[in-house]
């Protein structure tokens, strides 16, 4: 018994010595290119629908060569302080903002994203206003829909704001939710929460949260591990696509993309006009190179939006003036939009807001549901 324990004890210490030196290594070779970033995932029910989101009540921190950043969630997973009630206190503004990553505001200050700026700026005008940041990281266009449709309507909003991304394009297909066939969006399946359930077992466990926080060695294997799994979910959903109809001529999306990408975004802005609320889509900038950006939406995607009345918040028209003069983006880590790009953002949101009373309390929750 007591060889067993002594060889047990120097496996033990043997991958603690390895680990170690593991983590001596990369925080000197790689520090600069490695992140801490826990994506503390779980499942939520919604309707008939499973789908994924920040872990509830919850603190952590993600961190990069570019900064520290804390993160707080409410008892739903958003990220916010407060919780907020379906039934919004009256004369209130409620603005329900929905996206990726970019959204939620990761390698952003909570109090400096797009989500908190637009209602702080309307309060300076003297509008009673509050932001919910239902922005959840690899979030697709579907799961936005999913959320909005069966959870997100019950906070009454009066402006829905969705943050698009150039990567939702490819997140769509990944996720499954929803297809087109023969033209029209239909329903395919009711769940999407990737990595979720091993998530929910190695975050039980306070060392691995530690580590995910604080190890530079760790976050390395399992940020490799998880875009492994993206690339074969990627290609498993390409792989089931028409090739002449999948395959983008151009490296930008494919007509596929575009097509189903944009039946979402438009059962969205009908669903929002069914149901009393503002839509918007806000185009999240790309970072071709430094001090530079492009746009998300193609042109012939903003064109089509434009014309069946999506408003639209285009990256081309809100930051011109900055092209090659401002970080637009945070410039290592993970290259999302900076607090900059997220503070025009937020003003532009409150600026077209502008004046606009918030609507009287709508008797919960008789939605109307969008044609599908």
């Amino acid at each position: 018994m007591k060889r067993v324990l002594g060889n047990l004890a120097l496996v033990v210490g043997a991958l603690a010595l390895a680990f170690g030196v593991g983590e001596v290594v990369v925080r000197t070779l790689f520090a600069d290119q490695n992140v801490l970033y826990p994506r503390y995932h779980t499942d939520y029910r919604y309707g008939k629908y499973t789908l994924r989101g920040t872990r509830p009540s919850s603190e952590f921190t993600y961190t990069s060569i570019d900064g520290k950043w804390k993160f707080v969630t409410n008892s739903k997973g958003f990220r916010n302080a407060a919780d907020f009630p379906y039934e919004k206190p009256a004369g209130t503004l409620r603005i329900l903002n929905l996206g990726d990553s970019h959204t939620l505001g990761t390698e952003a200050r909570q109090d400096f994203t797009f989500s908190a700026v637009a209602p702080r700026a309307l309060q300076a005008r003297g509008t009673a206003a509050e932001g919910i940041n239902a922005g959840v990281s690899g979030f697709s266009t579907g799961e936005a829909l999913a959320f909005l449709e069966n959870e997100g309507v019950k906070y009454r909003p009066d402006v829905v704001v969705l943050g698009f991304y150039a990567n939702d394009f490819e997140d769509n297909l990944k996720a499954g939710l929803f297809a087109l066939e023969e033209g029209r969006l239909v329903e395919k399946k009711h769940e999407h929460i990737p990595g979720v359930r091993i998530q929910n077992v190695i975050y039980s466990l306070a060392p691995v949260r530690w580590l995910s926080e604080n190890s530079y060695f760790y976050s390395l294997f399992f940020n490799a591990v998880w875009e492994h799994f993206k690339t074969l979910a990627a290609k498993a959903a390409r792989a089931s696509l028409p090739t002449e109809y999948a395959v983008a001529k151009d490296g930008g999306p494919s007509p596929l993309e575009v097509d189903l990408a944009t039946a979402l975004v438009l059962r969205m802005n009908e669903f929002c006009r069914s149901n009393g609320m503002r839509f918007m889509v806000v185009d999240i900038p790309v970072r071709p190179g430094a001090l530079q950006f492009g746009s998300s939406l193609p042109a012939g995607m903003a064109e089509r939006l434009r014309a069946s009345g999506v408003e639209l918040i285009l990256s081309g028209d809100l930051l011109a003036p900055y092209q090659g003069t401002a970080e637009m983006h945070v410039p290592n880590g993970q290259q999302h939009i900076s607090e900059f790009t997220h503070t025009l953002i937020g003003v532009e949101i409150a600026r077209r807001i502008g004046g606009e009373r918030p609507r009287e309390q709508a008797p919960a929750p008789g939605i109307i549901p969008a044609r599908h």
